[in-house]
């Protein structure tokens, strides 16, 4: 396995004409090749910023992002876009497009100023389909299909954009459990079968325990990263929530209402 992307000292936060709001400082964090990695906090607490500034779009307050060992700012948006790919929780908006086309969108990275997809672009967007196993729905208008098969066509499109780094942001949001579990499945499954890394963002921490190969925990005094079995055993999802009526139960390695 090898690192697609790191930080080096990276603090994240806002800045102001009248002030600096640092969210979390010194994160030394690495995304490797095959894994899928869950990033979970409290609501707030700045998960979406995180993913905000690994990628790019938010300038760091201080330290730097490597994606393959350049800094993520000495990459043009083409060159990004070849090697990352974001998967944002928006709604789409208003189309006619098919589930097909929506995930050819994925191609724009490669194609040409006119936009014409090459055999191995539809190859491309062929095998993304056929990998979240929705091949059966290229046809149908992306209005046309449910919650959950919609957002199997957007990491479709992310892997159809071809690139070793898919990030997520909240992918279960709006799911109903069986929903969930199916996607979580799925993303476990294509780490492992493509070998790009998954980062997603979640607050369905119960099932991120049990599929994720590593998770990044975030709380108001640390960021830490490592195998759920060594968060578990550390203590470390204890301090996640500061309520007397949660709490984590290490040995069944779920939270419990007391």
């Amino acid at each position: 396995m090898k690192n697609i992307l790191t930080t080096s000292n990276l603090t994240i936060g806002y800045k102001s004409k009248n002030n600096t709001v640092t969210i979390a400082e010194n994160l030394n964090l690495n995304f490797a090749s095959g894994k899928l990695i869950s990033l979970i906090g409290a609501n707030g607490i700045g998960k979406s910023t995180l993913l905000r500034t690994i990628t790019g779009i938010q300038k760091p307050l201080a330290g730097h992002v490597f994606l393959k060992d350049k800094t993520i700012t000495a990459y043009s948006p083409l060159d990004l876009a070849q090697n990352l790919s974001l998967v944002l929780t928006e709604k789409l908006p208003s189309s006619n497009l098919s589930v097909f086309e929506l995930v050819a969108l994925g191609r724009q990275p490669y194609t040409n100023w006119i936009g014409t997809l090459t055999s191995t672009d539809i190859q491309k967007v062929q095998e993304a389909l056929e990998l979240t196993q929705i091949s059966h729905l290229a046809k149908k208008k992306h209005y046309e299909i449910s919650d959950g098969q919609l957002q199997k066509v957007l990491i479709a499109r992310a892997l159809a954009q071809d690139t070793p780094l898919i990030i997520l942001d909240e992918p279960t949001t709006h799911l109903d459990l069986l929903h969930k579990v199916s996607l979580f499945k799925l993303l476990k499954k294509l780490t492992h079968e493509t070998n790009k890394c998954i980062l997603f963002s979640t607050h369905d921490i119960d099932l991120a325990i049990q599929l994720s190969d590593e998770m990044i925990i975030m709380t108001p005094n640390l960021v830490v990263q490592d195998e759920p079995c060594n968060l578990i055993s550390q203590g470390n999802f204890a301090t996640l929530f500061k309520d007397e009526h949660i709490a984590f139960d290490a040995e069944k390695g779920k939270f419990v209402i007391t």
